[in-house]
């Protein structure tokens, strides 16, 4: 069966890169993107369908990546969200996982295969 993932990004060229880098990484596994530009749309489709891994940027139009991390953790959904972000304040990292993300990562000009790979090894889709 095919991996759901849902990108969330309010750069097309960075859910682009990510759809580039993700085939080498998931090493043949078939998996069927998504796509949202912004929290609102995201919500809406985190809310119908159940997602394998969402990446989630938080510096959004409309709602932010913490906006709907909380609105997830208030309904009790439950996800494999990678939160990706250029924010790097030094709580981030800590108030997202509070809010239910499995990852975070920093975007860079070059995606971070690696850490990725570390990540998607530790809950399971690896």
């Amino acid at each position: 069966m095919a991996l759901s993932v849902l990108l969330v990004d309010d750069s097309k060229f960075v859910r682009k890169g990510i759809a580039k880098a993700l085939p080498t990484i998931l090493d043949g596994q078939e998996f069927i993107f998504s796509e949202a530009d912004n929290g609102n749309e995201a919500l809406k489709l985190l809310y119908s369908i159940s997602y394998d891994l969402v990446f989630l940027d938080l510096t959004m139009p409309e709602k932010t990546g913490y906006e709907v991390l909380q609105n997830l953790k208030e309904r009790g959904i439950k996800a494999n969200i990678i939160v990706l972000t250029a924010d790097i304040q030094p709580e981030a990292e800590k108030i997202v996982r509070s809010l239910g993300a499995v990852g975070y990562m920093e975007k860079h000009s070059s995606f971070n295969k690696d850490a990725l790979i570390k990540i998607l090894q530790e809950i399971n889709l690896l």
